[in-house]
C-alpha cells in the first residue's frame, strides 16, 4: 500500500473530500449533534476548504486522507475511515509539519482518539476553550508541538 501525498488540484475534488470527511467524523464525532454535523458538512466545500492549503493522501489514485492548513496551524485532518489504524493520518501528519511548517492544532475535546494520536507525535496541550471556533459548544484542546522537537521524518512513496 504506498500512500501518495499531493496538493488538492482544486473544487473539483472537494466532493471526495466532503465524503471522507463524513466517513471520519461519523467514525470519531459521535459527539457532534446532527444539526451541527449537516452544518458544519455544508460549510466545508463552500468556506472550509476554500481557506486552508490542503493536502491529499491517496492510494491508487484514490483519495482516503486529507489536511488542510494555514499560517503553520493544522486546520482539520481526516481519514476515510475504511482507512484508519493504516499510518496514514501519520504520513499525513509529517508531511503537513514539513511542507507548510504545522507546529499547532486544536483537538476536539471530545475526540480522545485524536488527543492520543497528536501527543503521541510530540504535540502538547498547552490551552483550552469551552466552545469550537465557530461558538459551538464543544470544548476544543490547544495542542503545540514543543520540546525543541522538529518536524518528524518520514518516507513517503
Amino acid at each position: 500500500m504506498a500512500v501518495v501525498v499531493r496538493a488538492c488540484r482544486g473544487e473539483a475534488e472537494f466532493p471526495a473530500l466532503v465524503a471522507i470527511w463524513r466517513s471520519a467524523v461519523e467514525a470519531t464525532h459521535d459527539f457532534l449533534s446532527a444539526e451541527d454535523r449537516a452544518l458544519i458538512e455544508a460549510e466545508l466545500p463552500a468556506t472550509y476548504l476554500p481557506n486552508v492549503h490542503v493536502s491529499i493522501a491517496e492510494i491508487d489514485g484514490q483519495p482516503v486522507a486529507f489536511a488542510g492548513t494555514a499560517a503553520g496551524r493544522l486546520e482539520m485532518l481526516f481519514v476515510d475511515d475504511a482507512f484508519r489504524g493504516r499510518g496514514i493520518g501519520s504520513t499525513l501528519l509529517d508531511h503537513v509539519m514539513r511542507a507548510d511548517g504545522v507546529t499547532a492544532v486544536d483537538v476536539n475535546e471530545q475526540n480522545p482518539q485524536a488527543v492520543t494520536f497528536y501527543t503521541r507525535r510530540g504535540f502538547e496541550i498547552i490551552g483550552r476553550s469551552e466552545r469550537d471556533n465557530d461558538g459551538r459548544p464543544y470544548p476544543l484542546l490547544h495542542m503545540q508541538m514543543t520540546g525543541g522537537r522538529s518536524a518528524p521524518s518520514s518516507s513517503l512513496r
